[in-house]
């Protein structure tokens, strides 16, 4: 396997899942007797350019269907999160009736449709048909394809281009992420502004979170990758900015290489951060399995300790990281009985590979399980919120990521 930027081959795999079925491919009670398809989860680094990526297995088209059920309005925070940066973006940028916004992975409408109330023309650009017509159905137009530089080029065709091009977490499921960026740079105005959000990797290595390791994630991204792979396709980061989200995320503003706007101290400093780090060391990668391994085994003799105590743990979140830490670790319905969520495109199905039952989350309260496991970590804080009451009758709220620990 070769760089899926630079093209020189990948000598170092630094973590090995063993085998898993894509994260998002939940199933229906009918499917429990079929075959179900794994592949191999493994993480490669490449020590020329340090874009970190999975092994080439699966296709796009696998991993992003038409009933793909990851909705992203489901999470309030999350919908907090996208409100707040179109006030910020539309002033910042001066955006108005006039200007054109785009997102390339716009799944629900989540975003797009704080634009549309402020006047501002909106496109979004989503494969999957179950998140395109939802967004449709707020009265946003969407194209339902998989954004390329070929998408790109027949939209500037039509007299298209963007004053903004938003990408939030999208940018880490590319599998050609030279195309892609080479289609944001056509579809760019002279003038415009590109942000791309992205769980940052040096929070996935410092704080062990293997778990946001699936295949539909194809990179894992550092500032220092993502500014190479802009500059080689005609752009500039010319701002970051670090964002609480998933973990630890990052928000890269980009503009045309030829663009006049000052460069910001806050690219060199992120990128100083990286290398002090060690991102550019392969130390840092080879130590990584054994953490993943450590937290792997704590999760499994807390689940078999509860069990033995006749105490019910429940999880809470069918959350694609939440697949790739249940399979990794083996667990099954006899240690981890159900799993509540609130996204009704999972309820009255099974997670992947485990085939937990997924339940709403009323069944808490029926059940009382006396622990209840955060697949989603991220927003523990929103769920635990949420769950208050079962807090007072006594249950118990655990994490597994980035350590094993009962959190208030």
């Amino acid at each position: 396997m070769n760089c899926r930027h630079c093209q020189n081959k990948l000598e170092h795999v630094f973590l090995d899942l063993g085998f898993a079925p894509p994260s998002n491919a939940y199933l229906e009670e009918a499917d429990l007797n079929r075959p179900e398809i794994y592949f191999p989860l493994k993480l490669c680094v490449c020590s020329t350019c340090w874009l970190v990526q999975t092994a080439d297995y699966a296709s796009s088209e696998e991993l992003f269907k038409d009933d793909y059920s990851y909705f992203s309005s489901i999470s309030k925070s999350w919908l907090n999160h996208a409100f707040q940066y179109c006030g910020k973006i539309t002033n910042s940028l001066a955006l108005n009736g006039s200007s054109q916004v785009i997102e390339i992975g716009s799944n629900d409408g989540y975003l797009l449709k704080n634009f549309i109330k402020k006047g501002i023309p909106s496109l979004g650009i989503e494969p999957t048909s179950g998140t395109a017509d939802k967004a449709i159905s707020l009265g946003i137009p969407v194209i339902k394809q998989f954004f390329s530089l070929k998408l790109a080029k027949k939209l500037v065709k039509k007299g298209q281009k963007a004053d903004l091009i938003i990408g939030n977490n999208v940018y880490a499921h590319v599998p050609d992420i030279n195309d892609f960026t080479a289609g944001i740079k056509i579809l760019l105005k002279a003038k415009g502004t590109v942000t791309l959000e992205f769980p940052h990797l040096l929070n996935l290595l410092k704080f062990n979170q293997f778990d946001t390791i699936y295949h539909e994630h194809y990179s894992y991204l550092s500032v220092f990758t993502t500014s190479k792979i802009f500059e080689e396709n005609g752009l500039r980061i010319f701002k970051v900015e670090k964002l609480p989200t998933h973990g630890g995320s990052v928000r890269v503003y980009g503009c045309n290489i030829e663009d006049t706007r000052v460069t910001e101290p806050s690219v060199k400093e992120m990128m100083d951060q990286e290398k002090n780090a060690g991102m550019q060391d392969l130390k840092i990668y080879d130590a990584f399995q054994e953490k993943a391994n450590t937290l792997k085994n704590d999760l499994i003799s807390f689940l078999i300790e509860k069990k033995n105590k006749n105490e019910v743990v429940a999880a809470y979140g069918a959350a694609a990281k939440g697949n790739t830490l249940l399979n990794y670790a083996g667990i099954k319905p006899d240690l981890l009985p159900f799993v509540c969520d609130a996204a009704p495109s999972k309820q009255n199905k099974f997670m992947p590979g485990s085939h937990i039952p997924i339940l709403h989350p009323d069944e808490l309260k029926n059940k009382k399980p006396k622990w209840i496991l955060i697949l989603p970590w991220n927003i523990s804080k929103e769920i635990i919120e949420q769950q208050e009451a079962l807090q007072r009758d006594g249950a118990q709220f655990v994490v597994a990521v980035p350590q094993l620990e009962t959190i208030a």
